[in-house]
C-alpha cells in the first residue's frame, strides 16, 4: 500500500496516515479530560507514595560504559514485588538520577538504554508488573495485546494504572538505594529525569504530572495518545487489540479517557523532550505529536523518520537523538552537590 512517506512496506494501512510533514500532526489537540481525572491520578500517586518499596540490590552482573550494573528488586501498589537493573557509577559518586521505563514486551537486559545521559548517574530500569521476566506477575498477561487489554472494563482495575504506579514505586527504590538521591523532590534537593519509548513513553506521560521528584523526561515515539483518535486508526501494535475490543465494547471509551497520555500531557508541567515519528506502524504518529503539543511546559521535538520500523538513516538519528538526550537532560537537571 502506497504510503504519504516514501517507505515501500507490506502493511494493509499507510503507517503514516497520510501525514507527510510535521505541520499538520502539530495541530493534533488532546482529548478534553473526563471528570476527576486529576484526582483519580492524585489519589493514585498519594497511594504509590505510601508503599514500602523494600528495595533489594543484587550482585553485580555486568560492567560496561563505565557503570556496575546490578540486579534488583523492589515492591509495588498491591504488594507486587518487581525485578529489573540498577546501574552505578563504577567510580566516583551519583551526580543524577534516571528511571528508564521500558517499550510493550518488556526488557530482557539493560540493553542501549545504558550509558545513562549524563554521567555519574544512578538510574533504575524496572519492569512493570506482566513485562518480562523481572516483571512476571501471576494472572497477568505477558503479550502485549493481551496486557493492554487486562483489566480494562474499569479505571480502577486497568492494568496501565499500576503500571504508571510501578515506576513511582521504581523512583521510591532508587532514592531508598542511593543516598545521594534520598531528598529527590524536596526543597533544593536534586530531581530525577525519566526516559521512556513507546509504551514507556505513554507511561511517563501518565505518571510524570504528579511527581515532583522528576525534573526532565524525554518521550520517545510515547503511545496512548488520543485515545479517541487511535481507535479509528488501523495499527500493527497494541492499539490494534484495543480497537477490537472497543468494537464490541463501546463503554471502554469512558476508562480509556483516564488513561490517555495526551490528555495528561496538558497537566505535565516538566521540561520534556519529544521523539515523534512521522511513519510508524505500531504507534500511530499522530497519538505521538497529540502527546508533544499538549505537553505545558517547556518542550523540544525531535521528528524521527520512523519508529518501529527499520530504515536507512536510523543509525544516524539515533545518535542525533542521542547527543539531544544529553543536551536536554544537562540543561535541566541540576547535579547533585
Amino acid at each position: 500500500m502506497a504510503s504519504s512517506v516514501a517507505f515501500s512496506h507490506d502493511f494493509a494501512f499507510d503507517p503514516a496516515y497520510g501525514y507527510d510533514a510535521p505541520d499538520a500532526l502539530l495541530g493534533i489537540p488532546a482529548p478534553p479530560a473526563p471528570d476527576g481525572f486529576d484526582a483519580f491520578w492524585q489519589d493514585r500517586r498519594a497511594r504509590a507514595r505510601a508503599v514500602d518499596t523494600r528495595p533489594v540490590l543484587g550482585p553485580v552482573e555486568e560492567e560496561r560504559d563505565g557503570v556496575r550494573i546490578h540486579g534488583v528488586t523492589y515492591t509495588s501498589v498491591g504488594g507486587v514485588r518487581l525485578g529489573g537493573w540498577l546501574a552505578l557509577p563504577a567510580e566516583g559518586p551519583v551526580r543524577y538520577g534516571f528511571v528508564v521505563g521500558h517499550g510493550y514486551g518488556g526488557r530482557d537486559q539493560p540493553g542501549r538504554d545504558l550509558p545513562a545521559p549524563l554521567p555519574g548517574a544512578a538510574v533504575i530500569l524496572p519492569c512493570v508488573r506482566g513485562m518480562g521476566e523481572r516483571g512476571r506477575v501471576d494472572g497477568i498477561p505477558d503479550l502485549a495485546a493481551e496486557h493492554v487489554l487486562h483489566g480494562i472494563g474499569s479505571r480502577d482495575t486497568y492494568v496501565i494504572g499500576d503500571c504508571a504506579a510501578d515506576l513511582w514505586c521504581a523512583a521510591s527504590a532508587l532514592t531508598a538505594l542511593v543516598p545521594e538521591l534520598a531528598e529527590a523532590g524536596l526543597p533544593g534537593g536534586p530531581r530525577l529525569g525519566y526516559l521512556g519509548e513507546s509504551f514507556g513513553g505513554g507511561l511517563g506521560a501518565l505518571a510524570l504530572p504528579w511527581d515532583d521528584r522528576f525534573g526532565a523526561a524525554q518521550l520517545t515515539v510515547p503511545t496512548f495518545g488520543n485515545h479517541p483518535l487511535r481507535l479509528t486508526l488501523p495499527c500493527a501494535g497494541s492499539g490494534e487489540a484495543v480497537r477490537a475490543h472497543h468494537r464490541e465494547h463501546p463503554e471502554v471509551t469512558e476508562v480509556l479517557g483516564y488513561f490517555d497520555a495526551a490528555t495528561a500531557a496538558t497537566r505535565l508541567t516538566l521540561p520534556t523532550l519529544v521523539a515523534a515519528a512521522l511513519f510508524d506502524p505500531s504507534v500511530p504518529p499522530p497519538g505521538q505529536f497529540a502527546v508533544h503539543n499538549a505537553l505545558a511546559g517547556e518542550r523540544e521535538l525531535q521528528v524521527l523518520t520512523a519508529g518501529h520500523f527499520a530504515y536507512r538513516g536510523m543509525v544516524a538519528e539515533a545518535a542525533e537523538l542521542d547527543a539531544n538526550r544529553t543536551w536536554f537532560f544537562g540543561e535541566w537537571l541540576t547535579a547533585v552537590s
